[in-house]
């Protein structure tokens, strides 16, 4: 099993999760919302919500939210935010235990924000996803380009940089099979999605230079980190420090793709 497909990792990276990466992956949720016309009257599914940037901005249109994550760290996040209109499960989003979308019930979008990339069966993942969604509603899946991205894709490059001979992690199959955008459109039809549209999306990740004061919160997620020795983890610190040029603030550009398709 590697790391990000197992829970209890995730459950340990809740409490930096929720401070250094979520403020940074709702603004792609809030870029996948602009696909969906969302009202109050609308049921939403968020899966493999992570600490809830996609459910919370839905909530805040009214719309009715269930988030589900296989990490119950996660969950009890989303939990903690006490809206009324979010429901937060503990759940598979490989096999969702929920009924099949009709024109009498289901969800009326069915979000995945770098979620679905991530499971060991993707294309399972995203035939759910397109399962419990109701006739005419939509599927909205955001994935990261190949080379990642924010503390990842900064941690790779420089790695590759100062380390060439150290192989790096091997990325999610989801984010190398939907990195290609008439890939991603063929993978949604594929899954019983119809009429797919996919955007490039990029935004700098804002890494304070202070916080290299505790590396383990930005990069022990990654594979990458684990491998390193600690004379190399200095290695890397000084080198982002050097490239900061004594400004507080690091921009690292990030690429997703948002992929938006009809049931």
């Amino acid at each position: 099993m590697r790391d990000f497909e197992d829970p209890g990792r995730w459950d340990a990276a809740a409490r930096h999760y929720a401070t250094t990466a979520h403020p940074f992956t709702a603004r792609y949720a809030e870029a996948a919302l602009k696909r969906v016309p969302l009202g109050p009257a609308d049921r939403v599914l968020d899966v493999a919500a992570g600490t809830g940037a996609l459910a919370l901005a839905a909530a805040r249109t009214g719309a009715q939210v269930l988030a589900i994550d296989f990490s119950p760290g996660m969950v009890a996040r989303i939990a903690e935010a006490g809206l009324p209109t979010i429901e937060a499960r503990v759940m598979d989003g490989q096999a969702l235990g929920l009924p099949d979308g009709s024109v009498d019930g289901g969800f009326d979008a069915v979000f995945s924000i770098f979620g679905v990339i991530m499971f060991p069966d993707w294309r399972r993942g995203l035939a759910e996803m397109a399962r419990v969604t109701r006739p005419g509603g939509y599927g909205v899946v955001a994935t990261w380009r190949r080379e990642g991205a924010a503390t990842f894709l900064l941690l790779s490059e420089v790695r590759r940089r100062l380390f060439p001979g150290i192989e790096g992690m091997a990325m999610p199959d989801g984010v190398i099979g939907l990195s290609d955008p008439e890939a991603f459109a063929d993978a949604l039809v594929e899954a019983g999605y119809r009429d797919p549209c996919i955007e490039v999306v990029t935004y700098d990740y804002a890494l304070e230079v202070a916080a290299l004061a505790d590396p383990e919160a930005l990069f022990g997620m990654s594979q990458d980190w684990a491998r390193l020795t600690e004379s190399q983890r200095a290695a890397i610190i000084g080198e982002i420090r050097r490239m900061a040029k004594g400004r507080p603030v690091l921009p690292v550009p990030s690429t997703a793709l948002i992929g938006a398709a009809r049931r």
